[in-house]
């Protein structure tokens, strides 16, 4: 037996695991959401729902403060290492709801100081950014199942997913400019990066013609269109399964080395992940998987602490 095999298998072994586990983890956080479904839908993998069916999905106050609260909890919740966001209903998302985007035209027509107004306006998108950006700071990977119509604020939120899968049946438009606005609320910053031809984008954003789900697919909105919903949703939580029995310390790092060199050049990026390593290469996760991959004989992938 080689010496690294001896001070390893002390790692390996379920007295080892169950210590450890026991000690990191914590109780799972409440969800409590009204526009929104929040379910743990497999070990370690939860399934964030769009729950306003019978408004198509439309994005509301509500909805909104509700994706940033749960998506805070979630990156902190230890019981949780993959998210799959999807929607309940006969499509993904219409958009922003109008009636809200009405309350916003009253304060835009009132007869207040237009200096106090335009503040007030500016801290409203900020604010309203911020919520779907907890989606991209999110260390959990959250995987997009779009199915039917996602619409003007539905391309904001997919945009902000690390993975996106669709049915054949889904479209995408950026409908902002029919509403006599430009999208303020993440598309025009990430969809060029999403897609990474300008060209495409300034057709989709300039036109708001409909993309449908062939075309995602070839311009790389998109990884997979499935035939169905449930196909999709299958093909979803078995890959989040997949990532979520990986080291929870490889899985974040690389999501957050991901995102960060996204907007750093290659230099930087380089610093950051060599910073970060400087320290995860000294977790017991890199042993644990290391073993594991020289274990011919056992299949099973090695249990991971959470983090």
């Amino acid at each position: 037996m080689s010496l690294t095999t001896k001070l390893c298998r002390p790692l390996l072994s379920p007295r080892f695991i169950s210590t450890t586990t026991t000690r990191l983890m914590s109780d799972t956080t409440a969800y409590n959401c009204k526009a929104l479904n929040v379910t743990q839908a497999a070990p370690f993998v939860f399934n964030v729902e769009l729950n306003r069916p019978n408004k198509m999905n439309a994005l509301n106050k509500a909805m909104w403060e509700e994706v940033g609260e749960v998506f805070t909890k979630l990156d902190r919740d230890q019981e949780c290492r993959v998210v799959v966001l999807s929607a309940a209903g006969k499509m993904f998302s219409s958009g922003i709801d109008l009636s809200d985007l009405s309350q916003l035209a009253s304060v835009v027509y009132s007869e207040d100081d237009i200096a106090r107004k335009s503040m007030f306006m500016y801290q409203n998108i900020r604010h309203l950014q911020d919520l779907f950006t907890t989606i991209e700071k999110c260390k959990k990977p959250v995987i997009g199942c779009v199915h039917n119509a996602c619409v003007g604020a539905g391309v904001d939120l997919i945009t902000t997913t690390d993975i996106r899968l669709c049915t054949t049946d889904a479209w995408f438009c950026v409908k902002e400019v029919d509403m006599g606005l430009a999208a303020d609320v993440g598309t025009l910053q990430r969809l060029p990066k999403v897609i990474g031809s300008q060209s495409v984008v300034s057709d989709l954003c300039l036109t708001a013609r409909r993309m449908g789900s062939e075309e995602a697919e070839r311009c790389g909105l998109v990884s997979t269109v499935f035939q169905t919903k449930e196909e999709m949703m299958s093909a979803a939580m078995d890959m989040a399964t997949m990532i979520a029995a990986k080291s929870p310390v490889a899985v974040q790092g690389t999501k957050m080395n991901l995102v960060y060199s996204r907007e750093h050049s290659v230099e930087e990026g380089l610093d950051q992940v060599a910073k970060w390593n400087m320290t995860m290469l000294q977790s017991e996760d890199l042993m644990k998987s290391a073993m594991a991959a020289m274990d011919k004989s056992n299949t099973e992938p090695p249990e991971f602490a959470n983090l």
